[in-house]
Order: structure tokens, then C-alpha cells, then sequence
């Protein structure tokens, strides 16, 4: 391909999904806007590309409520917003090394596997994190003894 060679030969070439985007000039203002546009595509193209990242935003929009019931304050429900969040936050980044991986070749190699593994163990992780911070909160709301 034109842009391999190119890159090969140490030629500077446009990001690949925005070819004429200048980043010299974004500063300021523009920059934040032009931030936020990239943010909102990657969201949109996670949902719709990514199951599980459709699964646990599923998830999130089911036990919210859940947890704004049985929390004990407002920092308790932000703490199981936030560990909600960290999953969601840890899924887009193995999407994002997957993607890297399946772009590069799809040939087994041991390296690419390791990627791909390491990501998914991150996301289990992030999960289970999750699941300590619920299962603290819904254990102390149903074991608190009424006053």
C-alpha cells in the first residue's frame, strides 16, 4: 500500500480516520472541541462494534438504580459509579489494543496473544474490583441493624 511505503520511507502521513486534520492548529478551544468529537465517535464506535462493551453499559443502566437505593451517601453511590465507570474505562482500552493487534496482522504470534491476554486480565480485574465495591456496599445496607 502507498501510505506503508510512505511510512516506511519516514514521510509523515494524516491520521488515518481525519486526513486533513491539522495538529499544529489545534490549541485552545478547538482543541477541546475537537477532543470531545474524537471522544464521542470512540464511545459510539465501541457501542457499536464492541458486544461487551454494549453488555456492560446493559449492566451499568440496570444496577444504578440499585445502587442509588441501598447506598449509604452520596460517596458510597460515587464510589459504585466509579467502579462502574473503571470497567467501561479498562474495556475501551483492551478494545483499543485489540484493534491495534488485528491491524497489524492476522497470523498467529505469541506477542499479539500476550496483548490481547493481558487486556482481557484487565478487564476481568476491573470487573472484579467492581464486584468487591458492590458486594461491599449491598452487604452493609443489608446487614446495617435498624437504628
Amino acid at each position: 500500500m502507498l501510505w506503508q511505503g510512505a511510512l516506511f520511507l519516514g514521510h509523515d502521513l494524516p491520521a488515518m480516520g481525519e486526513p486533513h486534520f491539522d495538529k499544529q492548529a489545534n490549541k485552545g478551544l478547538k482543541h477541546l472541541a475537537n477532543a470531545t468529537r474524537f471522544s464521542l465517535q470512540g464511545l459510539g464506535s465501541a457501542f457499536r462494534h464492541e458486544s461487551a462493551f454494549r453488555q456492560e453499559i446493559l449492566m451499568l443502566a440496570l444496577v444504578l438504580p440499585t445502587g442509588a437505593w441501598c447506598a449509604g451517601s452520596w460517596g458510597e453511590f460515587l464510589g459504585l459509579l466509579c467502579a462502574c465507570l473503571l470497567v467501561l474505562v479498562v474495556e475501551l482500552l483492551n478494545s483499543g489494543i485489540e484493534a491495534v493487534v488485528d491491524r497489524v496482522g492476522t497470523e498467529y504470534n505469541e506477542l499479539a496473544k500476550q496483548a490481547k491476554d493481558y487486556g482481557s486480565a484487565a478487564v476481568m480485574i476491573s470487573l472484579l474490583m467492581a464486584g468487591l465495591v458492590w458486594f461491599y456496599i449491598l452487604a452493609s445496607y443489608f446487614l446495617s441493624t435498624p437504628a
